[in-house]
Order: C-alpha cells, then structure tokens, then sequence
C-alpha cells in the first residue's frame, strides 16, 4: 500500500513549521489550567498523594503513566480552537525483568504511549513522525473522515496529519494499523486517548491502566504481561491512594494473542461506565471480562486502609506480571504526607 497520504519530512517542515527535529513530546497543561478545565474550584476536594516518582527506565515509566494525561498544544485558528498533539514513533529497549530485555516501537519515547485528552466537539490534530525504522500508521477509535482512519502507512523518516473532531465522549485508544497489525500493537504502539463529556464528571482522583502483553520469543503466545509496561510493577510499587476518596479508574485491555481477560480489583467492588460513554454506571462487580480493545471506566472508593491486590483472574496471566496493588492510605495519615511532601 502506498504512503502518499504523507507528505515527506522536509515539505512538512517547511509548509506547516508543525514538528522540528528531536521534539519527543508536547506541551502539557498545568495543574490548575487543568483543574478549571474539568470542573474548577470543586477539584480541590481531590487529594493525591505525593508519590515518589522512580526515574524512567528507558521508554518505561509506569509510575509516571498512572496519573499523566496530555492535553496538547491549544492554538486559535479561523475562530475555532484546535487542540494539537505530536506523535513521534522511535525504536527502544525495556527491560521486563533482571534477565530479559525486549525491543519495543514506542511513542514519544514511553510505552505505553501518551494518554491523549480532549473535550467532545473539539477540533483534534495530531501531529505524526514516524522515525522508528519501519512503516506505521495511527489509528483513532471514535468518528472521522475515511481519510483520517489511520490505515495507510506512513513510511520511515515521513510524517502525516491526522484531523478530525473529537467524537463521541468516553474512553477510547490509538495503536498502528500497518498489517500484522497484532505484532506492531504488541510492539508498543498504542495509547489511550480520552473524550470528556460536555458536563464533567464529578471530581476523582483519575488513574490508567492498560493491560499488555509480551510475546519475547515470536511464537504468538504472551510469556510476560504488565499495567502500564512493565511486569509486577505495581506489586512492588504500589500505588498510592487515599482512603474514601473516590478513583476514576480508565482501564484498557491491548493484550494480544489472548481472546480475552478479565479484571478484578480485591475486597471491594467498582461501578461500570462501558466504553466510558455514559454517565451512569451500568453495574457494579468486582470482576469484569474485557477482549482485546475493550476499555470502560471503574469507579470506587476504599472503606479501609491497607494494601489491595488488582489482577485479571487468569491466574497464569496475572502470574506472569499483570498484577499490582493499591495502597489506601488512612485519612488519619494523609495530612502527614501532605506536609512532608
């Protein structure tokens, strides 16, 4: 398939002055910039604790991912906003564990790649660079245009843009579409990329998760699997919540190769906003079984302080790395942590 949908790198340089050489990221709003967008003086109510951010490991950061979302770039242009992203698709090496290292396709340098977020009816434009070697393309979940669909390839060293209005609300994702498109997604090219309501949702502490899988010795079976990247990560880190308030959970399944997982969240249970576009739950479970693609958002609130195990319930998945903890700190405690930070 021809890539003459892109424009080659040094035209959309020179014409558009969009991208510039080494860009590896784009520009995030502020806390409170943030804050006024979804809902303003009320988001105060929310509490965070202030976690110890481990340095990156190369293109993984887990931690990092839990609570990042990128807003783009904000610019005017004939009377209408535009929220703008760069996407730049590079080759990297992770680590899974002490002993194996993997190759990976990443996303301005991390995996999984940047949590994208805009408000319905925005004017989206996304920005792609492809510098990883091969030929790949970004697919959007949700409604544009054919030729905005994201399945041509975009070939090493050129560079397209993809433009479309954000629709419809809830929770979606972007991965490469250039066939097999199995390995390019189990090779790190993927993302979440979130609509918000016209109306915000109520105030919450927002967190990612996506499930993914590693398939290290090509034989199209998963050997290791991970939230947000890397294997047991969460188990030894855990991750810091406080107790009462309420977590947003946005979760995603990208694990290819297995039908389908299941997620399980321990001692408690969570209200279901499938696919992310309602406003009221549809149920309340704590296991909940999701195929490949599938997304929704999970709503709950710790009753008690204490450590919390989250996994799918396939033993064997959760085994081989897709497990972790939260860790609900006391109300009584949380005041400590707030000073010391």
């Amino acid at each position: 398939m021809s890539d003459n949908f892109t424009l080659s790198q040094d035209k959309i340089w020179t014409r558009r002055q969009l991208l510039k050489l080494g860009v590896s990221g784009v520009g995030i709003m502020t806390a409170g910039a943030l804050w006024q967008i979804l809902g303003g003086k009320n988001h105060a109510m929310v509490r965070i604790p202030p976690m110890e951010m481990a340095a990156a490991n190369g293109a993984t950061n887990p931690m990092q991912v839990l609570r990042d979302f990128d807003y783009g770039t904000i610019k005017q242009e004939n009377g209408r906003t535009i929220r703008e992203f760069q996407l730049v698709a590079r080759t990297s090496t992770i680590q899974l564990n002490s002993a194996v290292s993997y190759n990976i396709w990443d996303l301005n340098g991390r995996i999984p790649g940047p949590t994208l977020r805009a408000k319905e009816g925005e004017r989206i434009r996304i920005l792609f660079l492809n510098k990883a070697g091969h030929s790949h393309s970004l697919h959007f979940h949700g409604v544009h245009r054919a030729e905005m669909d994201g399945v041509r390839p975009v070939s090493n060293g050129k560079a397209t843009i993809y433009e479309f209005d954000a629709e419809p609300y809830g929770v979606h994702l972007y991965h490469c579409h250039v066939a097999p498109v199995t390995r390019h997604i189990a090779k790190g090219l993927y993302g979440m990329f979130i609509i918000d309501p016209p109306k915000p949702r109520p105030p919450a502490d927002e967190i990612v998760l996506i499930m993914s899988g590693y398939d290290v010795n090509d034989d199209n079976k998963n050997e290791y699997y991970a939230f947000n990247g890397v294997p047991h990560y969460y188990m030894h880190h855990p991750i810091q919540i406080y107790q009462n308030q309420l977590i947003r959970l946005y979760v995603l399944n990208i694990i290819e190769f297995d039908p389908a997982v299941t997620f399980h969240l321990h001692a408690n249970f969570f209200d279901v906003y499938r696919s992310g576009m309602t406003m009221t739950p549809s149920e309340k479970t704590d296991v909940l079984t999701m195929g490949i693609a599938e997304r929704h958002i999970l709503e709950f609130a710790f009753k008690y302080p204490g450590k919390y195990m989250f996994h799918p319930h396939q033993d064997a998945i959760a085994e081989s790395g897709c497990m972790g903890q939260f860790e609900v700190i006391a109300e009584k405690d949380s005041q400590k942590l707030v000073s010391k930070s």
